[in-house]
C-alpha cells in the first residue's frame, strides 16, 4: 500500500511551484544560497488549489537560504493568510518538512512517524511537535476532498520572537507564488508583505499593523 495523500498548505516561498520543486526533485531556488537534496519521491504534486487560512504569518529568524527573516504561521492570530495547498503523499510532505528543518529526508523519519500516528493529527486544529527547531510544529488546518490539509511552522508564536524582515529574493519568491496561486496584483502583494514584515523598533517582538 502506498503512502496516503495529504494536502500541504504552503504560505511562504513554497507558494511558488518552482520553489517547492527544489524540495521534491532537488535543486537550488532562484536567488537562494542552498541546494536541496530533494525527496525520496520526486513526483510532482497531483494537484494544487488556492486556500485562505485563518491565522497570520510573520517573519523571524535568519534564513540560511535567503539571508533574512523566514515566514512562520501563527494559527491562533487574526488573519487571513493566503495559502496554496499541494496534493502530495504523506512521505513527500514529511520530506519537505524535514528539509525545512535542515535535516536529511533520506535518513530522518520523525515527521513521517507523526503523520502515520492516528492520534497525532486526527482532527482540525490539532498540532504535533516533532522535536525542536525550525518548522517542527505540524498543524492540521482542515480537510479537502477527504484528505487532511496540513502545514508546519515554528514552535514559537508571533509574540515570542523578534521579527526580522525578509530579503528581496525571498519576497520575490513569495510574490511569484501569490501571483500563480491567487492572481494578486504586485501592488496588493507588496502591501500584504509590507504589513506582515514591518516591525516596531521600540518593541521588536510585535508586528505593526
Amino acid at each position: 500500500m502506498g503512502s496516503p495523500k495529504v494536502w500541504y498548505a504552503s504560505y511562504g516561498s513554497n507558494l511558488c511551484a518552482a520553489r517547492l520543486a527544489c524540495y521534491l526533485a532537488g535543486g537550488r531556488p532562484e536567488g537562494g544560497r542552498r541546494t536541496y537534496p530533494g525527496a525520496r519521491d520526486a513526483t510532482p504534486p497531483a494537484a494544487s488549489v488556492a486556500l485562505t487560512l485563518p491565522g497570520s504569518i510573520y517573519f523571524a529568524g535568519r534564513s540560511t537560504t535567503w539571508g533574512g527573516g523566514m515566514a512562520f504561521y501563527d494559527h491562533d492570530r487574526p488573519g487571513p493568510t493566503p495559502a496554496r495547498a499541494y496534493l502530495v503523499t504523506a512521505e513527500q510532505f514529511a520530506d519537505v518538512a524535514v528539509q525545512e528543518m535542515d535535516r536529511d529526508p533520506h535518513a530522518d523519519s520523525v515527521v513521517e512517524r507523526a503523520l502515520l500516528d492516528p492520534l497525532a493529527l486526527n482532527h482540525d486544529d490539532a498540532s504535533h511537535l516533532c522535536g525542536g527547531g525550525l518548522y517542527s510544529k505540524l498543524l492540521r488546518v482542515g480537510a479537502l476532498d477527504g484528505a487532511p490539509v496540513l502545514t508546519f511552522t515554528a514552535p514559537h508564536g508571533i509574540d515570542d520572537v523578534p521579527h526580522v524582515p525578509p530579503t528581496a529574493p525571498y519576497r520575490a519568491m513569495i510574490t511569484a507564488g501569490l501571483i500563480e496561486s491567487h492572481g494578486w496584483s504586485s501592488d496588493r502583494i507588496s502591501e500584504y508583505l509590507d504589513e506582515r514584515s514591518a516591525a516596531d523598533s521600540r518593541c521588536p517582538d510585535r508586528i505593526v499593523r
